[in-house]
C-alpha cells in the first residue's frame, strides 16, 4: 500500500512538471563562449518552466538555441526559441517572456483578434482582479502589458507569478493550444 502510493505521487509529479518540456541545442565541443551562455540559459529555462508549471497546465515542447547573431531572444509558436549572445537577456524574465510567444502571444490571429477588441473573457477579469477595475489589457508588437515581462525592469517575484496567471488566461480566451 505504501508502494503504491508513493508510485502515485512520484506519477503525478512527473504528469505536473512535464507540461512544457525543453531541450537545449548543444555543441560536443563547446568554446568557453558556447559553455558559459548554455549555463545561463539552462538556469533561465529551469526556472521559467517551474515557474509555469505552478500556475498553469499549459504543454509545449520548446526547443531551445544558443544563436549569438540573435539580438536579445525570440521564439515562435512552433516551439522554437533563441537567446543571443547578450548575458543580459539570458534571465528568467526573459525565458518566461518567450515561453508566452511559443503559447500564442503575439503568435496568431486570434491574439490579434482579441488584442484589437478588447474581447478578454477570462484575461481581463483576471487583470483587474489584480490591478482595480479600470485596468486593462495593452497590446502592440506581439506583446502585451501589464504583466507581459517585455523589458528587465519589469521583473519582481509577484509580476512573474501573475505573467503566468495572465498567459494560462489568455490561452483560455483561444490565443493558443493548451
Amino acid at each position: 500500500m505504501r508502494l503504491s502510493l508513493i508510485a502515485a505521487v512520484v506519477a503525478y509529479a512527473s504528469v505536473a512538471s512535464a507540461a512544457i518540456s525543453w531541450s537545449l541545442q548543444k555543441s560536443s565541443s563547446p568554446t568557453a563562449d558556447q559553455a558559459e551562455a548554455y549555463k545561463l540559459i539552462e538556469a533561465a529555462m529551469t526556472k521559467a518552466v517551474a515557474r509555469y508549471a505552478r500556475f498553469t497546465n499549459a504543454a509545449k515542447t520548446i526547443r531551445v538555441a544558443y544563436s549569438p547573431g540573435v539580438p536579445t531572444a525570440e521564439a515562435n509558436i512552433n516551439g522554437d526559441l533563441r537567446f543571443g549572445s547578450n548575458r543580459a537577456y539570458m534571465t528568467e524574465r526573459t525565458a518566461m517572456h518567450e515561453i508566452a510567444h511559443t503559447l500564442g502571444v503575439g503568435q496568431t490571429s486570434r491574439f490579434d483578434q482579441n488584442c484589437a477588441s478588447g474581447n478578454w473573457p477570462n484575461a481581463l477579469p483576471l487583470l483587474r482582479s489584480f490591478d482595480g477595475n479600470s485596468a486593462k489589457i495593452n497590446c502592440g508588437g506581439g506583446h502585451f502589458w501589464p504583466y507581459g515581462l517585455n523589458y528587465e525592469t519589469e521583473w519582481s517575484e509577484t509580476n512573474g507569478n501573475r505573467h503566468v496567471q495572465m498567459v494560462d488566461a489568455m490561452i483560455k480566451d483561444g490565443i493558443g493550444s493548451r
